[in-house]
């Protein structure tokens, strides 16, 4: 068979979430291509698995991506993990994947265990719209950016931020729904769940433990014509502009409705 990569997703707690499809992938690989090879050592011994590790993170993955490609060319199997969860999502893997793709190699992702599926299902928050954004951002302008969005946003969040992150949430709309997913898998599981104002206060002064991930609720869809946007038609008729002209001139500069836009000044 010719070299191909496979993508491996390893557990993100509790080790017997491995999949028996990863750990015969595992086995059979030339070489296991791993985030921290003294983590992977641990489930590979815990399962009796003889590999051959070869570290592949953040800091590496660019020098190391063209010998690992050269040697799937020459027919090996590598096998992609990280720490935890699915390699590539906040994790190393997409330049190696990128690199097969680009070399014409197969490239196999197996299912398993996701952080970030398991912490919006936890959540009870809608789940047929959603947007993972990885870590949050750390200023308050893209916090505000992503917390704008309508539809559910699944986060990683570091536990020194989430009272802080929950607090710019809190001041935007207090009321927003969120879960605070932590330990996920592991003995010390916790989902809680509130209003952004109630858990902002909650974590405050007191950081949860361990890994984090936050589930957010979607603002609310706008309701009304934008008064900034109703101003600027008004201010145009006033100069002497035409209402539906003007609407329309501010339609296409803000993306508010232009017969919206018509109705609130004629009415005024």
């Amino acid at each position: 068979m010719s070299g191909r990569l496979i993508v491996c997703p390893t557990p993100i707690g509790n080790l017997e979430d491995i999949t028996l499809r990863v750990l015969s992938a595992l086995r059979d690989a030339d070489v296991v291509a791993c985030e921290d090879t003294r983590r992977t050592g641990v489930l590979l011994e815990r399962y009796g698995v003889s590999a051959s590790l070869v570290p592949y993170h953040e800091h590496n993955e660019r020098e190391r991506t063209p010998d690992l490609v050269e040697r799937m060319r020459g027919g090996a199997v590598v096998a992609l993990v990280s720490d935890a969860g699915m390699p590539l999502v906040s994790d190393p893997g997409y330049v190696l994947v990128q690199g097969c793709v680009a070399a014409g190699l197969e490239v196999e992702v197996l299912p398993g265990p996701s952080a970030a599926l398991a912490a919006l299902v936890a959540s009870a928050l809608p789940a047929d719209v959603w947007r993972f954004v990885g870590f949050l951002p750390r200023k308050r302008s893209g916090l505000l950016e992503v917390f704008a969005g309508v539809e559910t946003v699944v986060a990683f969040e570091s536990p020194r931020r989430v009272g802080a992150s929950l607090a710019v949430l809190a001041e935007l709309d207090g009321a927003r729904p969120v879960a605070v997913c932590r330990e996920l898998t592991k003995l010390h599981e916790e989902v809680v769940r509130g209003d952004a104002a109630s858990l902002a206060a909650r974590y405050a002064d007191e950081e949860p433990r361990g890994e984090v991930v936050l589930v957010i609720g979607g603002a609310p869809p706008r309701t009304g014509v934008d008064e900034a946007a109703v101003d600027a038609v008004r201010r145009l008729v006033e100069s002497g502009a035409r209402a539906r002209v003007a609407a329309g001139v501010v339609s296409q500069l803000t993306g508010a409705p232009a017969n919206a836009l018509y109705k609130a000044v004629a009415e005024k």
